[in-house]
């Protein structure tokens, strides 16, 4: 079966960075054996299956019956060794840097979001408890969460443009394996306070040029995000499963990192031929992923 096709953007702290009890569940799950980047995706999609099937459906993935989390998600946990993370003058760790999957609060984040945005018709067929008890159980789930964040966020077909202004271009890592072979992979990973600092830089030449609206809110949002973590963090940029969408050679051939930051450069020098050069190439690339989202 293929990965689910989605990437993410995920922040590992140090284990220190976290309470007693939330660190003694990360503890336990090293323990008993940390995932990979290959197993994530499958692991919550079957998370979330397992929730829909189960009698009664649980109202999110990662719970038990009672509505309860489950001991064993909470010990779902990426593991990433410092020295895997490119630095320069930034301090990283100490190890080992932890991932917490939090699948249950993010898909109460996403919950949150649906009741927000969906036709009431829609929400009527989705949901069988009350508006008002799911708003309820979803902002409990959410001011449970350590640090008032979660970890990972995620998106399906694409990876957000302004994603890519927090990470160095040249410290690209590749695994080009087949496309069924779970090691296939593409990331970058970066210093908490390089990504601060780029996505910084990117959101207030983005104002200025740009406004507040489209990239900038995304830039604002994802500085933001990253307020909520320990300052020796990794943050790493990851294109999961979308992986298997692309061939060897779009893999090898995709500028889409240096594309973006030199929109960035061009937009501090006001070069209006440069910014159009890249985000036509950007365009051509992730309009091809966007052709396949609607056919599918």
């Amino acid at each position: 079966m293929s990965r689910p096709f989605v990437a993410y953007l995920r922040v590992y702290e140090p284990l220190s960075a976290f309470e007693d009890q939330v660190a003694k569940r990360l503890r336990e799950g090293l323990e008993l054996g940390h995932m990979d980047y290959a197993a994530a995706g499958e692991r919550e999609r079957d998370m979330w299956l397992r929730s829909q099937l189960s009698q009664p459906p649980t109202l999110l993935p990662g719970e038990l019956a009672n509505g309860d989390p489950s001991p064993r998600a909470l010990r779902d946990v990426l593991v990433l060794d410092p020295v895997e993370v490119p630095v320069d003058q930034a301090t990283v760790g100490p190890g080992p840097l932890v991932c917490p999957l939090d699948v249950r609060a993010r898909a109460a984040a996403a919950l949150v979001g649906f009741l927000t945005s969906a036709h009431p018709a829609v929400r009527d067929v989705a949901l069988t408890a009350s508006l008002d008890a799911v708003r309820e159980k979803a902002a409990t789930v959410l001011s449970g969460l350590p640090g008032g964040a979660v970890h990972i966020v995620s998106t399906t077909w694409t990876v957000p443009l302004p994603w890519f202004t927090l990470v160095d271009p040249a410290q690209r890592h590749m695994v080009v394996a087949t496309r069924a072979d779970a090691r296939r992979h593409v990331c970058w990973r970066v210093a908490m306070s390089d990504a601060r600092r780029r996505v910084a830089k990117a959101h207030s030449l983005a104002e200025r040029v740009l406004g507040d609206q489209g990239p900038t809110k995304v830039l604002e949002d994802t500085g933001r995000w990253l307020e909520h973590f320990h300052p020796h963090s990794a943050v790493e940029l990851d294109y999961g499963g979308l992986v298997q969408l692309l061939d060897d050679e779009e893999l090898v051939a995709d500028t889409s990192a240096a594309d973006v930051n030199a929109i960035v450069d061009a937009l501090e020098r006001e070069d209006v031929e440069e910014i159009a050069t890249r985000f036509e190439r950007l365009r051509d690339f992730w309009g091809d992923l966007a052709v396949r989202e609607r056919f599918n």
